[in-house]
């Protein structure tokens, strides 16, 4: 039997102009890969704890005893999402709270157009940086970059260039988008997971 492939697109909520992802993944994918690829695909540094929203279910990667989350190993995509314009959604950093809706926006990709399994083909935007805040505290922090005259500009720019590893003439865009970065770490996510997948290739 063929793998079946799914064109996804995830986006973060609430963020203006629009941050979003293109992207296909098996469709047989556990919920725990799909959480590594999202990872890769919007730019994150899987630093914190995070759950998907699939009807009344909350799968995570380690639910607590006393509540209804259940694992997300146990769960495959496919057999949870199967209709084309479903939506579920993607929680990460539970402090920050970095909503993504999650889209499926083809059932049956074609798979003679997929150099690889895990594959972005279309997005906008830089991710985030971790920890700023949320949706509408990353809003203010781009503010902060983009006035020179904002008393916390020269704070802010010193810590985003140390984080990043930026010399001091180089600054984080936002509007900065490079498929071709994420999809050479799929590759190299793809070579690492390949004894889950190499049978999709043979």
């Amino acid at each position: 039997m063929n793998e079946k492939f799914y064109q996804l697109k995830i986006t973060l909520t609430d963020s203006q102009p629009a941050i979003w992802r293109q992207f296909v993944v098996p469709a047989s994918i556990s919920l725990d890969r799909l959480h590594d690829v999202i990872q890769i695909v919007m730019g994150w540094q899987d630093s914190h704890l995070h759950e998907f929203r699939i009807g009344k279910l909350r799968l995570t990667e380690m639910p607590e005893s006393s509540s209804d989350d259940k694992e997300e190993y146990l769960y495959r995509l496919v057999d949870l999402i199967k209709q084309k314009g479903r939506a579920f959604t993607y929680l990460y950093d539970f402090g920050d709270n970095w909503e993504h809706e999650i889209v499926l926006e083809n059932s049956n990709y074609p798979e003679n157009d997929l150099p690889l399994p895990f594959y972005c083909l279309d997005g906008a935007r830089s991710c985030p940086l971790e920890d700023t805040g949320g949706v509408y505290g990353y809003e203010n922090f781009i503010a902060i970059l983009n006035d020179p005259s904002h008393e916390e500009y020269k704070e802010t720019l010193q810590w985003t260039n140390q984080l990043l590893g930026f010399p001091e003439n180089e600054h984080f865009d936002p509007e900065q988008f490079y498929p071709d970065n994420i999809n050479a770490f799929l590759a190299l996510y793809y070579r690492w997971s390949r004894d889950r997948y190499h049978h999709l290739w043979e």
